[in-house]
């Protein structure tokens, strides 16, 4: 560790961007394979992300074939078939290793009623504070407060290691690291749901300037119920949930499985109100129990959502719960850049999830099973890498941070255009061409002009910088629904309403002044078979 220059400078063989789940995983499975490692979190590691905020379900399922078989097999169709069966399985055993493991660390798991442990959940603060004392334990270094702004690469277009801002502190930090993984989660576009404010595909953009390649960026256009006055987007509850308009009739359809789009277009109308009135005592009791964030905004506001109706709304929680993100090509979660890996929501999920993710559980066993891989295989190419002596390293960072010809950036200004882009149901939701393609000639505009910016001063550069994530996630995103004529998965297109076999393949996209798609080949031939 070194200083110069206002900034303060580390070695390392293994950088991770980002202390959630993946991140931590990442991080002490990459220690335990040898390597140097230094974690940097936008937040205080183990407090902020989506997970530390509350509780997760997980894809736990015991190793018995019939079980693991029924696991793989009750999720194909919710996906469109785009899953592979073998990442399918090799997530489920890790997960089930990795749950096992965190018993033995001491994680406080619940027991049933013959005393056998019920590992297919985590409490976010318990789960992250014990990652926090794992990953210290393991010797790496965390910097805290301490988001990363640009990837540093080599020569030959190599990872080299990241810089950013020491928030506390007032001044840049770089990491020198013979690799990097990416475990900065998705993007939900600062839609206020729980948790979410540091989740905005900032580590997309770092990836980007690098040169990486997106997969499933059309799986972003997940929708949560949360309160009209709250931030928590936990939607379990709401199977015991009546819906009804301004009026008080009942909204037909809202209660069924298809629920959340009849919910959508009756708010297009005018609001939306739910109670928990299908909820008995005893369920009542085990409601408070599991999910006691849930019912704090109604504790604070005073209202009863048992007895009382409550407005609702549905708070954009795209690439978080998505399936989108970095392209990954190889069993140790590399990207298409060398040096560069991915984890956890910043990679794809579409793996295990086809074109939809539902529930947190499946996301859980990602962020466990591709941190572990992805640190396994920064360490493995940090050790190949061998010395790395007189190697120079360049700024991969662009926009907003490179002064240009244009007017001062102003992310606050910015990410409230991009909002108005991908918040709208009838823009991102239920999608159409004529609708995606105006919005994207917004889009590109916007991309123009701030990619000639520079954020005003220091304490602009971080919202500048998020702003600049989050339009060129949208971008990713809408080029990539415009590629897919079909509805699939999560993703509905108003002019194309059914799912159409010349579609069954994946959608990579990229770039940032110019943003492409491209069409690839499902790894295995049995989703057709499963099709028919």
């Amino acid at each position: 560790m070194s200083s110069s220059a206002g900034s303060i400078v580390f070695d390392a063989d293994v950088l991770v961007l980002g202390g959630g789940p993946a991140g931590t995983w990442a991080a002490i499975s990459a220690a335990e394979h040898g390597a140097r490692v230094v974690l940097a979190d936008k937040g205080f590691c183990g407090t902020s992300g989506a997970t530390a905020a509350a509780g997760t379900g997980v894809w736990y399922v015991d190793p018995v074939p019939e079980r693991r078989e029924a696991a793989m097999a009750s999720r194909e169709k919710l996906g469109g078939y785009l899953q592979d069966r073998r990442w399918m399985a090799r997530v489920l055993d890790q997960t089930y290793a990795q749950s096992n493991q965190l018993a033995e660390w001491g994680y406080p798991y619940p027991a049933d009623e013959d005393g056998k442990p019920q590992r297919n959940s985590l409490q976010g603060p318990e789960y992250m504070r014990l990652m926090r004392k794992r990953t210290k334990q393991a010797g790496v270094t965390i910097l805290d407060h301490s988001p990363a702004l640009e990837l540093l690469v080599d020569g030959n277009g190599v990872v080299a290691g990241a810089a950013g801002l020491r928030r506390q502190k007032g001044d840049r930090w770089a990491v020198n690291a013979k690799a990097v993984v990416i475990a900065t989660g998705g993007c939900a576009f600062l839609s206020k749901t729980l948790g979410s404010n540091v989740l905005t595909g900032d580590g997309y953009l770092l990836a980007a300037e690098a040169g990486a390649e997106f997969t499933s960026m059309e799986f972003s256009n997940a929708y949560a119920i949360s309160p009209a006055f709250g931030s928590v987007t936990k939607t379990l509850f709401y199977s015991w949930a009546s819906f009804t308009d301004e009026q008080g009739s009942v909204i037909p359809g809202a209660s069924s499985k298809g629920g959340r789009s009849v919910i959508a277009r009756a708010l297009r109308k005018g609001p939306v109100y739910a109670q928990l009135d299908q909820a008995q005592a005893e369920t009542q009791r085990h409601m408070r129990a599991s999910q006691p964030n849930f019912f704090l905004p109604f504790d604070r506001t005073g209202i009863d959502p048992f007895t009382e109706r409550f407005p609702i709304t549905l708070r954009l929680e795209g690439t978080v719960r998505g399936t989108g993100g970095l392209r990954i090509v190889d069993d140790s979660c590399a990207t298409t850049v060398p040096g560069l890996y991915a984890a956890g929501d910043a990679a794809t999920r579409e793996l295990i999830c086809g074109g939809f993710t539902g529930s947190g559980s499946h996301n859980a066993a990602w962020a466990m099973s591709s941190g572990y891989w992805a640190g396994q295989g920064a360490a493995e190419f940090a050790r190949q890498l061998g010395t790395t002596i007189g190697r120079q390293a360049f700024r991969r960072g662009t926009v907003g941070l490179r002064s240009g010809s244009g007017q001062p950036m102003h992310g606050g200004a910015l990410a409230r255009s991009v909002q108005d882009e991908v918040f709208p149901y009838e823009l991102n939701y239920f999608r159409e061409a004529g609708r995606l393609g105006d919005s994207l000639r917004r889009l590109d505009g916007l991309w123009s002009e701030a990619s000639n910016a520079a954020a005003s001063d220091e304490q602009e550069l971080l919202r500048a910088r998020e702003a600049a994530a989050m339009l060129a996630t949208a971008r990713w995103m809408y080029r990539s629904a415009l590629a897919r004529q079909e509805s699939r998965g999560m993703h509905r297109r108003d002019d194309y309403p059914e799912p159409d076999d010349r579609y069954l393949h994946l959608v990579t996209t990229g770039g940032l002044d110019d943003v492409w798609t491209s069409a690839r080949p499902l790894v295995s031939a049995q989703y057709s078979e499963a099709a028919e």
